[in-house]
């Protein structure tokens, strides 16, 4: 539990631009660093916390109670709320104080690639669960395109993902 605690207080202070930009390194500690569960699994907790109603902070909960119920649940949604708040929130006031300042607006500048590249890192993560083979690529692919073309409800283009996925890999 503190293992669990340590590394969401950590993730929450990195997470400039939302959890979707932590994404790749929430993935190697909970699957690869400590075995927590498996890449499928970390992106079927994904799937679900994108699904349900809610901020996408969902997913920090799913995966503490995977690894430790309701507590684990607790806990990692508060380490990982928290301090990103509390931060958010002194970052806010002093921010505030220097809304004229020539250097805001190149720092919000120069934070728009930054939390682009991540967020990109995050979709590769979470598109490769167990690694890179046609079929992700294929699926991520069209899937991205139906989004970008359409006006289609992303529900609908995940669970097409979901359904092609079975298909392919049955």
């Amino acid at each position: 539990m503190l293992a669990l605690f340590l590394y969401f207080l950590l993730l929450s202070l990195l997470s400039v631009g939302g959890v979707n930009t932590v994404m790749p390194e929430m993935q190697r500690i909970v699957v690869e660093t400590e075995a927590w569960m498996s890449g499928a699994e970390f992106t079927q907790l994904f799937a679900l916390s994108q699904a349900a109603p809610g901020p996408n902070v969902l997913i920090t909960s799913l995966v503490g109670w995977k690894v430790a119920g309701l507590a684990g649940a607790i806990i990692a949604l508060a380490a990982f709320c928290g301090p990103a708040g509390a931060l958010a929130y002194w970052v806010g006031g002093v921010w505030e104080r220097f809304r004229d300042a020539p250097w805001r607006m190149r720092i919000q500048r120069a934070l728009v690639p930054v939390t682009v590249g991540l967020v990109f890192a995050g979709g590769y993560v979470l598109a490769t669960p167990e690694g890179i083979d046609w079929r992700n690529a294929l699926i991520a692919t069209a899937s991205a395109t139906v989004l970008y073309t359409t006006r289609l409800n992303p529900l609908w283009i995940l669970s097409g993902g979901a359904i092609a996925g079975y298909f392919v890999y049955v």
